[in-house]
């Protein structure tokens, strides 16, 4: 069975590439790309952009501050050799790694955030289930379905999956959390990506949002 099938079962939800057409779409992701169409649970869901020009957002990701600490600004690359991710880089890596079984999109939140709304296709790992110092028994059960091994009693990352992690946003550390407890386990760096913006850039832009 195939990891993202396996991941399906586990975490509710799954992602492949479908064909589709709109011919109403005025308000593009790109001048080339109206939307990118996507398969969650067997269920068809298009990724694209709010078209009511007056729209505005009404949510908590229209407030603009939040107590620091814990809510505070983070760098544009939190950890050193991890790249970051914009939007296009995202549906990109939907498009490219997801459907293709080489890449996962992980929402670093905890739950309660997650169902209250997530990018489509993306698997909630919260970050504290990646800590190695308190989670080592749900580890073994997580590792191995993002193709990491192991051998001898150690980790093998030979053929770890490509990740995109993400959270709330610029203001939010929970994505940074869990891409740290990654790569003390041994996570390489170069097979993680950090999309910065998070929930609250991905509803700026008015694009779908995927309610578990």
């Amino acid at each position: 069975m195939r990891v993202r099938k396996i991941l399906s079962v586990i975490f509710s939800a799954t992602l492949i590439l479908i064909a589709g057409s709109d011919d109403d779409i005025k308000v593009k992701i790109t001048e080339d790309i109206p939307y990118v169409d996507v398969d969650v649970m067997g269920g068809a869901v298009r990724i694209k952009r709010i078209q009511d020009l007056k729209h505005k957002l009404t949510n908590s990701y229209a407030k603009t501050s939040r107590q620091c600490p814990p809510f505070c600004v983070q760098p544009f690359e939190p950890i050193k050799g991890v790249e970051t991710y914009g939007e296009y880089e995202v549906l990109e890596f939907l498009k490219n790694d997801v459907s293709n079984n080489s890449g996962v999109l992980i929402d670093a939140r905890l739950p309660k955030w997650y169902k209250q709304g997530t990018i489509p296709g993306a698997i909630n790992l919260p970050f504290p289930i990646l800590n190695p110092k308190t989670s080592k028994e749900y580890l073994e059960q997580v590792l191995p379905l993002l193709g990491v091994e192991k051998k001898d009693g150690k980790w093998d990352f030979s053929n770890a999956q490509k990740l995109v992690v993400f959270d709330n946003g610029p203001w939010c550390q929970q994505g940074t959390m869990a891409m740290k407890h990654l790569i003390e386990l041994g996570y390489p760096k170069d097979k993680i990506k950090y999309y910065r913006g998070g929930m609250q850039f991905w509803q700026i832009l008015g694009l779908t949002v995927l309610k578990q």
